[in-house]
């Protein structure tokens, strides 16, 4: 999920007073939100929740130098995308780099238009730059697995024979975050055995990936009572998510776990993972790493000790401006 995790004191990193406060009275509210728009049925209170997320609507003029605009692919499981294009490759007919984007949320909330999401891809697409594709999945529990991976990858089909406007489908990336990060695993782990014709994937990028299993980790027992991904909370998203009857050692959730198959056959770009030092899912994430690495695939795992979960969606905290500069390092340089 994504949230602005700051927890106890003791367990959460220094922030500046004002900042700590911001995000104290935040998680308190995202809290309150979420434990009630989830149901002991196992639904979701949509409606409740719809009072708290704030849409953005698509800017065919500038906005914070990006225009954006909305490509339907499946109007029947409302499966779209938005693109994100700077002003300046906009004007100039510029071909960049192309990431696909997968937004978090506990594969339960939020969507590509949710404003925070809206916000950050703007920024990545400006900052990089590139041409960014924010994929607008179906959510669970309406949708299980692997109805988030079966979009993902249809998306990527559209795309390579619809290349989007400003794009070099040549220098493709695959990223997302915390669900989403998840969800860009498994979608790149089946499009390496997909034949494109014109989209290359050079790159993977799980930010602060969403991985998980039956055995409880150090980190998660450390941050037990993290905001937003919270033991308790995961535990719930994952029972809405997996297949009915499936347990957290699902190979969706526990890439490497007891019930995986194994990817060492399974053609990966080159990857790049981000974790934070105070992220209660940070012991799967490095279980995941070190999962790529046995299985001879070319990772470079990125840690900031300091950072809070989502620590990327506050461009004030000094590691999401040094995020940005490895992100556009590894797309540009490798």
């Amino acid at each position: 999920m994504s949230g602005f995790a700051c927890g106890r004191a003791g367990t959460s990193p220094d922030l500046p007073w004002m900042r700590r406060l911001l995000l104290t009275i935040t998680n308190s509210i995202t809290d309150t939100i979420i434990d009630a728009c989830l149901r002991r049925d196992g639904t979701v209170n949509r409606r409740l929740f719809s009072f708290v997320d704030v849409k953005s609507p698509p800017s065919a003029k500038p906005a914070n130098g990006v225009t954006t605009s909305d490509t339907i692919v499946d109007p029947s499981r409302n499966l779209w995308f938005r693109l994100f294009v700077p002003r300046e490759s906009a004007t100039a007919a510029e071909n960049l780099p192309v990431v696909v984007y997968f937004h978090g949320g506990g594969f339960v909330f939020l969507t590509a238009d949710s404003k925070p999401f809206d916000d950050f891809c703007r920024r990545l697409s400006r900052d990089l730059p590139a041409a960014v594709v924010s994929v607008n999945y179906r959510l669970a529990p309406e949708h299980r697995c692997p109805s988030q991976y079966d979009d993902g990858i249809d998306v990527l089909k559209l795309i390579d024979e619809n290349p989007p406007r400003n794009s070099d489908l040549s220098r493709c990336f695959i990223a997302g975050d915390s669900a989403g990060g998840n969800i860009a695993h498994h979608v790149a782990e089946r499009a390496g055995e997909f034949k494109f014709r014109n989209l290359k994937i050079q790159g993977l990028i799980p930010i602060q990936p969403y991985f998980g299993g039956e055995e409880r980790t150090a980190s998660e027992i450390q941050h037990v009572g993290a905001p937003v991904v919270s033991m308790g909370r995961t535990d719930w998203c994952w029972k809405a998510f997996l297949p009915e009857g499936s347990d957290r050692d699902h190979p969706a959730a526990n890439v490497f776990g007891p019930k995986s198959g194994g990817i060492s056959g399974v053609k990966f770009p080159k990857c790049l993972v981000f974790i934070g030092g105070f992220d209660p899912l940070k012991d799967w994430q490095k279980k995941y790493c070190e999962g790529m690495k046995k299985n001879g695939k070319n990772l470079k795992m990125i840690e900031y000790p300091k950072a809070i979960h989502s620590f990327y969606l506050v461009p004030e905290l000094p590691e999401s401006r040094l995020f940005i500069n490895e992100f556009r390092n590894f797309i540009y340089f490798g």
